[in-house]
């Protein structure tokens, strides 16, 4: 991979897509990247029926484990995989040429969210489906979150809620959305110009753990203001409570019961506390590794970790 490439893809056309991992230390100390089957999976369904990515997840899983083992990380990380079409030249349209890169970053806490978040609506409404597919990760599209995001924190807020162009609640700039009412768990559905994230479908399955039931379908503006819970949801915010919407108090102002329920449950998965989603979790440093994604890795060769 050529950086120059790299540099035409990202710089002046935005021609690249790109998705997020995080890897956890765990509770016993070796090193797991979670949900990155997963990931590679929905990256394959996605880009590979919309836009023309030659389909090779498993492949670039084992890349993954092994750029993490050649440079000995041993903190959480910041992983962002890149699909991206290489050719060099002028011109807003796609060459045939396509070319993967990974970046792998040590990685601090996202955003403080433990005494929860202050949002806004953003003025900035969600891009079409029509316009460029907001279920998928496609660079150009970030500038719509960027936005937005930028807007509420000049304002004085943590975080914007982005709506759909007829009004309804889609997500955060960079997150999906749950809301809790009546005791339900409710979340815009896929068709509502939201990312079809992996950490949503992880809440939505440890919440039927919980026995709560997820609701998925449309979500007015003001039952923002009357709802019992809000969080957002993704791989860097994990499960951020929100207490303020607008300023006005999201039920009693602090992080409600339901919240801070998958919260423990997301942190125990993820961290390697339960046995519970083991299937989503993959040793990086371990002997015994599932999905082959990973080589056997002795401990003298990563330093006794």
């Amino acid at each position: 991979m050529a950086l120059s490439q790299l540099l035409w893809a990202i710089i002046l056309t935005k021609e690249h897509l790109w998705e997020y991992l995080k890897t956890e230390g765990l509770v016993d100390g070796p090193m797991e990247i979670l949900q990155e089957v997963e990931l590679f999976h929905l990256v394959d369904q996605f880009y590979a029926r919309a836009l023309f990515y030659a389909a090779v997840g498993y492949e670039r899983a084992r890349h993954t484990c092994q750029l993490i083992r050649r440079n000995r990380f041993q903190s959480d990380l910041y992983i962002r995989p890149l699909v991206y079409k290489s050719r060099e030249g002028i011109g807003v349209h796609w060459g045939p040429e396509m070319e993967f890169a990974i970046v792998a970053l040590p990685l601090g806490t996202y955003i403080e969210s433990t005494r929860g978040l202050r949002v806004c609506i953003s003025s900035w409404r969600r891009i079409d489906d029509n316009a460029i597919p907001a279920r998928g990760k496609i660079c150009g599209a970030y500038v719509n979150s960027a936005l937005a995001g930028d807007e509420a924190r000049a304002n004085g807020f943590d975080e914007a809620i982005v709506l759909t162009d007829d009004g309804h609640v889609a997500e955060g700039a960079a997150s999906n959305i749950f809301v809790v009412r009546q005791g339900h768990l409710i979340t815009p559905p896929v068709n509502d110009n939201i990312l079809e994230g992996i950490t949503r479908a992880t809440i939505i399955e440890l919440a039927r753990d919980l026995w709560v039931e997820t609701i998925e379908r449309r979500i007015d503006r003001s039952e923002l203001y009357v709802a019992e819970e809000v969080f957002f949801s993704g791989t860097a915010f994990e499960i951020a409570p929100i207490v303020e919407v607008d300023r006005r108090t999201v039920g009693s102002g602090s992080i409600g019961p339901l919240t801070r329920r998958l919260q423990q449950s997301y942190s125990d998965v993820a961290r390697g506390r339960t046995d519970r989603g083991g299937h989503w979790r993959t040793p990086v440093y371990r002997s015994a590794v599932p999905h082959g994604c990973a080589e056997p890795v002795s401990k003298t060769q990563v330093g006794g970790a």
